[in-house]
Protein backbone atom coordinates (compact mmCIF):
# COMPACT_ATOMS: atom_id res chain seq x y z
CA UNK A 1 0.00 0.00 0.00
CA UNK A 2 1.39 3.95 -1.03
CA UNK A 3 2.75 5.66 2.33
CA UNK A 4 1.47 8.80 0.44
CA UNK A 5 -1.87 9.15 -0.73
CA UNK A 6 -2.75 12.61 -3.63
CA UNK A 7 -5.80 13.76 -5.31
CA UNK A 8 -5.52 16.72 -8.34
CA UNK A 9 -7.70 19.85 -8.30
CA UNK A 10 -8.45 20.90 -11.28
CA UNK A 11 -11.51 23.67 -13.41
CA UNK A 12 -12.27 21.56 -16.92
CA UNK A 13 -15.49 22.14 -18.59
CA UNK A 14 -16.93 19.15 -20.59
CA UNK A 15 -17.01 20.28 -23.80
CA UNK A 16 -19.43 17.21 -25.33
CA UNK A 17 -21.63 18.46 -22.72
CA UNK A 18 -21.20 22.37 -24.00
CA UNK A 19 -21.80 21.40 -27.67
CA UNK A 20 -25.01 19.56 -26.71
CA UNK A 21 -26.76 22.47 -24.45
CA UNK A 22 -25.64 24.49 -27.84
CA UNK A 23 -27.37 22.35 -30.26
CA UNK A 24 -30.51 21.98 -28.09
CA UNK A 25 -30.32 25.94 -27.82
CA UNK A 26 -30.21 26.21 -31.16
CA UNK A 27 -32.82 23.65 -31.89
CA UNK A 28 -35.13 25.90 -29.26
CA UNK A 29 -34.55 29.17 -31.11
CA UNK A 30 -35.64 27.94 -34.14
CA UNK A 31 -38.78 26.68 -32.63
CA UNK A 32 -39.72 29.50 -30.26
CA UNK A 33 -42.29 31.65 -31.84
CA UNK A 34 -40.46 35.15 -30.62
CA UNK A 35 -37.50 33.90 -32.43
CA UNK A 36 -39.23 33.50 -35.53
CA UNK A 37 -37.17 35.89 -38.22
CA UNK A 38 -34.70 36.30 -35.39
CA UNK A 39 -31.08 36.54 -36.51
CA UNK A 40 -29.77 34.82 -33.52
CA UNK A 41 -27.07 32.41 -33.32
CA UNK A 42 -24.59 31.09 -31.09
CA UNK A 43 -21.23 29.55 -32.52
CA UNK A 44 -18.16 27.81 -30.31
CA UNK A 45 -14.93 29.75 -31.48
CA UNK A 46 -12.03 27.58 -29.46
CA UNK A 47 -12.07 29.17 -26.24
CA UNK A 48 -15.09 31.34 -26.74
CA UNK A 49 -18.85 30.97 -27.00
CA UNK A 50 -20.22 34.64 -29.59
CA UNK A 51 -23.67 35.30 -29.07
CA UNK A 52 -25.35 37.26 -31.59
CA UNK A 53 -28.54 38.51 -31.87
CA UNK A 54 -30.95 41.30 -33.35
CA UNK A 55 -30.82 43.17 -29.98
CA UNK A 56 -30.07 43.26 -26.44
CA UNK A 57 -33.41 41.60 -25.06
CA UNK A 58 -32.99 39.13 -27.79
CA UNK A 59 -29.38 38.11 -27.00
CA UNK A 60 -29.84 38.38 -23.03
CA UNK A 61 -33.30 35.41 -23.88
CA UNK A 62 -30.63 33.72 -26.00
CA UNK A 63 -27.92 33.49 -23.13
CA UNK A 64 -30.68 33.05 -20.67
CA UNK A 65 -31.96 29.29 -22.63
CA UNK A 66 -28.94 28.86 -22.92
CA UNK A 67 -27.49 28.97 -19.20
CA UNK A 68 -31.13 26.70 -18.15
CA UNK A 69 -29.80 24.11 -21.13
CA UNK A 70 -26.14 24.25 -19.74
CA UNK A 71 -27.44 23.87 -16.05
CA UNK A 72 -29.81 21.24 -16.80
CA UNK A 73 -26.72 19.36 -18.14
CA UNK A 74 -24.47 19.75 -15.11
CA UNK A 75 -22.34 22.43 -16.49
CA UNK A 76 -21.45 25.16 -14.06
CA UNK A 77 -21.84 28.68 -14.64
CA UNK A 78 -18.67 29.65 -12.96
CA UNK A 79 -16.81 29.00 -15.81
CA UNK A 80 -18.45 31.51 -18.03
CA UNK A 81 -16.84 34.72 -18.22
CA UNK A 82 -19.11 37.98 -20.47
CA UNK A 83 -17.55 39.81 -22.44
CA UNK A 84 -19.43 43.35 -23.33
CA UNK A 85 -22.32 43.59 -25.96
CA UNK A 86 -21.26 45.10 -28.84
CA UNK A 87 -22.97 46.21 -32.10
CA UNK A 88 -22.39 43.72 -35.01
CA UNK A 89 -22.58 43.28 -38.75
CA UNK A 90 -26.51 44.17 -40.32
CA UNK A 91 -27.82 46.30 -37.03
CA UNK A 92 -27.18 43.08 -35.06
CA UNK A 93 -25.46 42.75 -31.34
CA UNK A 94 -23.01 40.39 -30.36
CA UNK A 95 -21.23 39.36 -27.27
CA UNK A 96 -18.10 37.30 -26.69
CA UNK A 97 -18.19 34.48 -23.58
CA UNK A 98 -15.10 33.28 -22.65
CA UNK A 99 -15.39 29.69 -21.39
CA UNK A 100 -12.59 28.89 -18.55
CA UNK A 101 -10.68 25.75 -18.28
CA UNK A 102 -8.11 25.30 -15.75
CA UNK A 103 -6.98 27.05 -12.63
CA UNK A 104 -5.53 30.83 -13.17
CA UNK A 105 -1.98 31.39 -11.15
CA UNK A 106 -4.24 33.95 -8.76
CA UNK A 107 -6.70 31.52 -7.92
CA UNK A 108 -4.02 28.75 -7.30
CA UNK A 109 -2.31 30.55 -5.04
CA UNK A 110 -5.31 31.54 -3.21
CA UNK A 111 -6.24 27.85 -3.28
CA UNK A 112 -2.62 27.09 -1.90
CA UNK A 113 -2.91 29.45 0.95
CA UNK A 114 -6.48 28.08 2.11
CA UNK A 115 -4.88 24.32 2.11
CA UNK A 116 -1.98 25.78 4.08
CA UNK A 117 -3.50 27.71 6.95
CA UNK A 118 -6.71 24.93 7.26
CA UNK A 119 -3.58 23.03 9.05
CA UNK A 120 -3.81 20.04 7.77
CA UNK A 121 -0.98 17.77 7.38
CA UNK A 122 -1.21 18.11 3.51
CA UNK A 123 1.27 19.78 1.03
CA UNK A 124 0.09 21.20 -2.43
CA UNK A 125 2.04 22.27 -5.51
CA UNK A 126 1.10 24.29 -8.23
CA UNK A 127 1.23 22.08 -11.51
CA UNK A 128 0.48 24.46 -14.49
CA UNK A 129 -3.13 24.23 -14.51
CA UNK A 130 -4.17 22.55 -11.88
CA UNK A 131 -3.14 21.79 -8.14
CA UNK A 132 -1.95 18.34 -6.34
CA UNK A 133 -2.05 17.72 -2.91
CA UNK A 134 -0.98 14.87 -1.08
CA UNK A 135 -0.59 13.96 2.48
CA UNK A 136 -0.01 10.50 4.40
CA UNK A 137 -4.05 10.42 5.66
CA UNK A 138 -6.82 10.08 3.26
CA UNK A 139 -8.83 11.23 5.74
CA UNK A 140 -7.10 14.85 5.69
CA UNK A 141 -7.15 14.84 2.04
CA UNK A 142 -10.45 14.20 2.07
CA UNK A 143 -10.95 17.18 5.12
CA UNK A 144 -8.96 19.10 1.92
CA UNK A 145 -11.89 18.62 -0.32
CA UNK A 146 -14.47 19.13 1.75
CA UNK A 147 -12.84 22.58 2.73
CA UNK A 148 -12.76 23.43 -1.29
CA UNK A 149 -16.34 22.56 -1.77
CA UNK A 150 -17.42 25.36 0.88
CA UNK A 151 -15.04 27.74 -0.30
CA UNK A 152 -16.91 30.49 -2.38
CA UNK A 153 -14.64 30.32 -5.06
CA UNK A 154 -15.13 31.82 -8.77
CA UNK A 155 -14.16 28.48 -10.10
CA UNK A 156 -15.61 25.01 -10.65
CA UNK A 157 -13.50 22.41 -9.19
CA UNK A 158 -13.06 19.02 -9.74
CA UNK A 159 -10.74 16.34 -7.76
CA UNK A 160 -9.76 13.87 -9.90
CA UNK A 161 -6.80 11.36 -9.86
CA UNK A 162 -7.52 10.60 -5.80
CA UNK A 163 -4.84 7.08 -4.90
Amino acid sequence: MASEHSFDVTSKMDMQELNNAINQTEKELANRFDFKGSRSSLSLEKDQLVVISDDEFKLKAVIDILQSKMAKRGISLKNLEFGKIEPAAQSTVRQSIALKQGIDQASAKKINTMIKDSKLKVSSQIQGDQIRVSGKNKDDLQKVIQLLKQADLPLDLQFVNFR
